[in-house]
């Protein structure tokens, strides 16, 4: 059964963080409606390779925008207000997201208040760098560095990395999406809506579980450590004869199942017996695995640790990962109807009724304002003629 078909959804978006949070919602099957300004739009639809020869349809944009429906309205404009309620009326809006800076909530019509007058059980999304109260722009990077994450990225004793994803971007998407789903459950239950104001800053620094912990109770030094782990030998990067594999021995009986075997046997000494004494020793330890994993190829190394239930992985690329046997049946497509360029998208975290029906496949990315005409004027009562005056005025 697909729960949220008839859930319609209106964001006022750009960027990440909102975008990815709405295209999870599109996951789900909601009907997703972006809006943009005329002239602008999201600044996302100029960056990447421009694949399809069209402007406002670059690479990075087609990521996280498959599944939705595109309009252009210039909030500002009194009159774009006037259609902006009209659609959450008319549409009848379940939810409300924006991930405009609040000092523009009331100059564009989109506070709170403004639209619960419309919508009395609206459920509204608030996405902001550091809450409703601050005004400061953030951007990822920023974030990863304020919240600590980039502190923990790195080489031990090297400079500060950036991660390889936008957590901050995608983790706050991913609070978000918990907590419509939460406000989705009390509207069931109470009839009422729900204001969710959501800073980034706060959620990335919620991921900090362990560091924060022991740092202030207990006076633990955190920082980088490289491929290592803090806590537990041997866990790291080693370098094989073809390439490199991450082992994880999590527990002393791991360690005894990996030093029972022929190729490691000369690594069986007392001191290691316990985690205490591996942790103590890591960098003596990890250069003597080191020396022996170089000896052997990457695939024999895991068809060993396997065997005797020791995880380990190669480090696989991107397209790797995606050939992977439990990742291939859940990749997602997109298909150009225009053009037939057919995008391959990431899989979902989990897969839900609606993708499966559509076989994983997502409508295409929207074109800058392509359902114009079928809302305002199909659903919204509009004629071509006025429109046609709205575009004129730069209304939409």
């Amino acid at each position: 059964m697909e729960l949220f078909k008839n859930l319609t959804v209106l964001s006022l978006e750009q960027a990440t963080v909102a975008p990815y949070l709405t295209y999870r919602l599109a996951q789900d099957g909601m009907n997703v409606i972006r809006l943009e300004h005329p002239v602008y739009g999201d600044p996302n639809r100029f960056i990447g390779d421009n694949v399809l020869d069209e402007e406002r349809m670059n690479a990075y944009f087609l990521c996280i925008n498959s599944g939705k429906k595109a309009l252009t309205l210039n909030m500002a404009d009194p009159k774009g207000q006037e259609i902006f309620k009209k659609l959450v009326r008319e549409l009848n809006v379940d939810i409300f997201v924006t991930n405009q800076l609040p000092k523009n909530y009331e100059k564009l019509g989109v506070a709170y208040d403004i639209i619960k007058e419309v919508k009395p059980d609206i459920i509204w999304l608030g996405l902001t760098g550091f809450g409703p109260d601050s005004n400061e722009g953030a951007y990822d990077p920023i974030l990863q560095a304020r919240s600590g994450l980039m502190e923990l990225t790195g080489e031990a004793g090297g400079d500060p990395q950036v991660l390889g994803i936008p957590l901050p971007d995608m983790g706050t998407s991913e609070h978000g999406y918990g907590l419509i789903m939460k406000a989705l459950f009390k509207r069931a239950v109470t009839g009422e809506g729900t204001r969710i104001d959501l800073s980034m800053f706060e959620s990335t620094v919620s991921w900090l579980t362990v560091p924060i912990a022991l740092s202030k109770s207990f006076g633990a030094k955190i920082s980088r450590r490289g491929n290592t782990h803090e806590f537990f030998c041997p866990v790291s990067v080693y370098k094989t004869r073809n390439g490199f594999v991450y082992l994880a021995v999590g527990n002393d009986r791991q360690w005894e199942s990996m030093v029972a075997q022929d190729m490691f046997k000369s690594l069986a000494k007392e001191e290691y017996k316990k985690n205490k004494g591996r942790i103590s020793d890591v960098t003596n330890l990890n250069r003597a695995i080191n020396a022996i994993t170089e000896l052997h190829t990457s695939e024999d190394l895991i068809d060993l640790f396997t065997s005797i239930t020791v995880p380990i992985s190669k480090i696989k690329n991107v397209n790797e990962v995606v050939e992977d046997t439990l990742v291939a049946k859940r990749i997602l497509t997109s298909t150009d109807p225009k053009t037939g360029t057919r995008v391959t998208l990431a899989p979902p975290p989990n897969m839900t009724s609606f993708l499966e029906k559509s076989d994983r496949k997502l409508s295409f990315p929207p074109r800058f304002g392509e359902q114009n005409k079928e809302i305002y004027q199909d659903a919204l009562g509009y004629d071509a003629a006025t429109l046609a005056e709205f575009k004129e005025k730069g209304i939409i």
